[in-house]
């Protein structure tokens, strides 16, 4: 510790380092350790989020087999940088277990409204054909008898522009005609399989975070989801969604 540093500032980026699995509190200017420092700056809830998920964190990074697959951890890293912003939401992480496959994150809005989130990012253009693809594979991931919400980071620069509706719509005619190729590639053997999931499915949220103000997020609710989403939750959602760490 150098002469007049706070011990709260060394134990941040300690922690930090323990995360990124950097060899010590030296991090290197730039990359997901810087980010992660700034953004637990004056942010107590996500310092403590990051001091009770660190091993979990840490492991999904050594998982990251290359720079996509750690652009999706920070993906969901800065969700809840954003959700924990708001008071109102308390997350956990993978409250379902990392070998189940289940969403990210079990959400309370308000001590509450429980409902589940799956944080995914589409690692092509956020095209119609993207959002189709991606939705009928991570609907698998979805829980019974909760609400769910699958949020879809993308680089686009406005995610009104994303027509969520239209990409259901085309999701569903596939489904009615059954496309087997298209579904058995994510895992479906057969239209109601894929149904049992897709219902399951309250909420779609389109999140662009390199954006600003309300063309960061946007969302669609399904309106035969067996689980609606709940309203305020979701709002809620968005509007921290629309904000910068």
């Amino acid at each position: 510790m150098t002469d007049g540093e706070p011990e709260a500032g060394l134990t941040l980026r300690r922690l930090i380092a323990s995360i990124v699995t950097a060899p010590s509190t030296d991090l290197p200017p730039g990359g997901l350790g810087a980010e992660l420092t700034g953004w637990a700056t004056g942010a107590p809830a996500f310092r403590a989020y990051l001091e009770r998920y660190r091993d979990k964190i840490r492991k999904k990074l050594r998982g990251s087999a290359d720079d996509e697959a750690r652009a999706d951890v920070r993906a969901e890293l800065l969700f809840a940088r954003l959700l924990l912003a708001n008071r109102r939401f308390e997350l956990v992480f993978e409250a379902h277990g990392s070998q189940r496959r289940g969403p990210d994150y079990s959400v309370l809005f308000r001590r509450t409204t429980p409902f589940d989130v799956e944080v995914t990012r589409l690692r092509r253009a956020p095209t119609e054909g993207a959002v189709v693809g991606t939705t009928a594979a991570k609907v698998r991931q979805l829980t019974a008898g909760t609400p769910n919400v699958l949020v879809l980071a993308c680089d686009a620069v406005d995610a009104r522009a994303l027509d969520l509706s239209a990409a259901m719509a085309t999701l569903r005619r596939r489904a009615d005609a059954w496309d087997g190729t298209f579904f058995g590639t994510r895992g479906f053997d057969t239209r109601r399989a894929f149904y049992d999931r897709f219902l399951r499915l309250g909420a779609l949220v389109a999140w662009c975070p390199d954006t600003d103000g309300q063309a960061r997020a946007d969302a669609w609710v399904n309106p035969a989801a067996r689980t609606a989403a709940p309203h305020r939750a979701l709002a809620a959602v968005v509007e921290a969604l629309r904000a910068r760490p």
